[in-house]
């Protein structure tokens, strides 16, 4: 019977049809069965229909958790429309992105957040909460909506690494087809209960309710965001899934390393689980065999690779597949063999699969294959292809992997161009260091004039220890060939993370320029400070310079106010100015004279700020010669300005071409540099889901 629904929401209906006292959806204290949740979702799809909400349209749903958030999602998908998830607390800029790219005819949210959504599209707005009335008086029968597989399901705004997030459009068929793969791979039944803890912007969180409402199963939906949630204690996750006697859940691999690091020693186990997947980046074999051995026997821990572009889940690695012992496990990441009917294919730079044992990027075929970026067709004619060798159409990944002899698939990192398997590598080997708790090792753009590009290690101590950095670059060298070991070795509390949970690259510091007092690590080894914080002589070198920063100040600041009389004699007489105004132009004159003091300032120790942004020598120094006259000139200009004739029309001249259009150059320079690609800022690596995905 469910291999007739055409649609996802068919599926559910379905199970609602079967077993309508079955439960569905738990979260809190609330609990619906699939016949409550049925009729509350044909309502909501009456009123939503009502709004003109139908077949072809987009409804955004921006809800905080809770079993009325399934509600919609299920409602909007029941009047023919395809809903677009997005987080309410998510950043402004995203969300005005989002609503003006999708355009949605209805936003489906509450009042709560009515102020953040309502200027930032045109669609008509319900807040459930104060329309619940309204609602709950439509019938609850279903809708009479003709739909087929191939209709859109739902839009998935990616956070890759474009920059602005990407719609990318899925629909029926392709999550109908990874429905079919879980239930297979997975072995789903209704009795099974399944934990969501995503966000629902994201893919897994569209992956988790179809598992479990497509299934009969039950969906408990976790208050509290562990991922986003910076105070949440994984006490709290682990009592979650023993109360509720989970026995499937997926969580990203910030989340199971933290996990494994609170169960491990207090020796707690997790219940009914029986099914634990993790993905969202790269989890090396050595994390992954130690979660199984811990949970032991009894629950299967699997690896999962996917994008959002693609259903979500495209392939998965099983530990029961290896055939024996597999050599350093700490180094490698096995994403395994393709979901059924998924296709992976391995090209090369001419897009032509390459052979096994070497590396190539994933391409994507099956029927799991989305439709696209509808606003992005260049993007998408990119992305998604026929490529030679390749009888289904695909979708290239931007992701790189290997093919092994026993036939699993060996994740090796993002593809960023010449030295990303260095970069791989190196972080893999990185690993191993006894006082490394964490660590990333990223491929900056290309040096100035040179195609070379270094590596940059970037690591979190662990606790308790101060490891130096030249002592982690011995370390690495002794491992690794020359070129191998990252230039840099640059201490972080921690490493920055997405609001998906996966590692951010592209908020990793750059390292300081060579030569630099902060040290950025040659090829001899030698660094300055520890890992922990630059100790020891990187610090004395920041105390001092911050004492140099504060005496030119304090001298630019009082010469330039002792000197203004004698420069410019009466031009800051405040004689004949009305008493209530002095203090006005006293600030101003003690404003002019600390914008003086800023860029004299900037002027002797502002260059390496600017260098490291890395948009080339030229344009640099321009820059910094351009903030340093934004800064400094007002104090000259003023003071000229005020003893000036307005009829001089010769040293009125004089003044505008030697400041206001030199002022007009220097914020046109200081414009093109934030314009400008900066070859290590705009280049560094960035992550995607388990290990590669955008939505994720």
């Amino acid at each position: 019977m469910q291999g007739e629904a055409q649609t996802v929401h068919g599926l559910f209906e379905e199970q609602a049809v079967r077993a309508p006292d079955a439960s569905a959806v738990v979260c809190g204290e609330v609990r619906l069965t699939y016949g409550e949740l049925d009729r509350r979702a044909n309502r909501l799809a009456r009123h939503l229909a009502g709004l003109g909400l139908g077949p072809g349209g987009f409804a955004a749903v921006a809800l905080g958790r809770s079993t009325e958030l399934i509600t919609a999602l299920l409602a909007v998908l029941k009047t023919g429309a395809a809903y677009v998830p997005l987080e309410p607390t998510g950043p402004d800029r995203t969300i005005r992105h989002v609503l003006a790219d999708a355009a949605p005819a209805v936003v489906v949210t509450e009042e709560v957040h009515r102020v953040r959504l309502a200027d930032s599209g045109e669609g008509a707005l319900l807040c459930l909460d104060t329309s619940a009335a309204a609602a709950a008086s439509e019938d609850d029968g279903p809708l009479a909506v003709g739909l087929t597989s191939g209709d859109p399901a739902c839009v998935f705004y990616t956070s890759g690494s474009t920059g602005l997030p990407k719609g990318a459009l899925v629909e029926h068929r392709n999550l109908l087809h990874s429905h079919r793969g879980w239930r297979e791979v997975y072995g789903l039944t209704p009795a099974d209960r399944f934990l969501q803890t995503a966000t629902l912007e994201f893919d897994v969180f569209t992956a988790d309710w179809i598992r479990a409402l497509c299934t009969g199963g039950t969906l408990v939906m976790a208050k509290r965001n562990f991922t986003l949630d910076r105070t949440a204690e994984l006490s709290e996750l682990h009592r979650l899934v023993v109360d509720e006697r989970i026995t499937v859940m997926e969580t990203n691999v910030h989340t199971a390393r933290r996990l494994l690091d609170h169960l491990q020693p207090r020796g707690l186990e997790l219940g009914a689980l029986r099914l634990l997947t993790v993905g969202a980046e790269k989890w090396y074999l050595d994390e992954q065999l130690r979660m199984q051995r811990y949970l032991g026997p009894g629950v299967r821990v699997i690896n999962v690779y996917g994008v959002a572009e693609a259903g979500v889940d495209s392939t998965y690695f099983d530990p029961a597949d290896l055939g024996g012992d597999v050599e350093q496990p700490e180094r490698i990441s096995l994403i395994g063999r393709p979901f059924p009917g998924n296709g992976v294919h391995l090209i090369g730079p001419d897009d032509r699969p390459v052979p096994d044992g070497d590396i190539g990027e994933i391409c994507l075929t099956g029927p799991g294959v989305g439709r696209g970026y509808p606003r992005l067709p260049d993007l998408t004619g990119s992305r998604f292809a026929f490529l030679p060798g390749i009888d289904d159409r695909a979708y290239r990944t931007g992701d790189l992997a290997r093919r092994r002899a026993d036939g699993l698939l060996e994740y090796v990192g993002r593809d960023s161009g010449a030295g990303t398997a260095n970069a791989a590598e190196a972080e893999a080997v990185l690993r191993g260091h006894p006082e490394v708790r964490e660590c990333a090792v990223t491929v900056l753009g290309p040096e100035q004039g040179s195609a070379r590009r270094p590596l940059v290690a970037y690591v979190v101590a662990a606790e308790g220890t101060r490891p130096e950095a030249s002592a982690v670059r011995e370390y690495l060298a002794e491992r690794l060939p020359k070129q191998l070991v990252p230039e840099a070795v640059v201490p972080v509390p921690a490493l920055p993370r997405t609001r998906a949970g996966k590692l951010d690259r592209a908020a990793l510091p750059l390292p300081a320029p060579r030569g630099h007092a902060d040290g950025a690590g040659k090829a001899s080894g030698k660094t300055s400070g520890s890992v922990k914080g630059g100790g020891g002589r990187a610090e004395a070198d920041g105390f001092t310079r911050g004492c140099l920063v504060v005496l030119v100040l304090v001298f630019a600041f009082f010469g330039s106010a002792s000197l203004t009389s004698t420069l410019w004699p009466g031009s800051t007489d405040l004689s004949a100015v009305p008493g209530s105004y002095t203090l006005a132009f006293s600030v101003l004159y003690g404003a002019e004279w600390l914008g003086f003091a800023l860029g004299t300032a900037f002027l002797l120790f502002g260059h390496p700020a600017v260098a490291r942004l890395g948009r080339g020598p030229v344009l640099t120094r321009f820059t910094h010669l351009a903030i340093v006259w934004l800064l400094a000139a007002w104090w000259p200009q003023d003071n000229m300005y005020r003893l000036t004739n307005p009829t001089d029309w010769g040293r009125q001249a004089f003044m505008v071409y030697t400041f206001n259009v030199t002022l007009i150059v220097a914020a046109a320079i200081v414009g093109s540099f934030m314009f400008a690609q900066g070859s290590a800022a705009a280049r560094t690596v960035t992550g995607r889901r388990g290990p590669s995905q955008d939505g994720r």
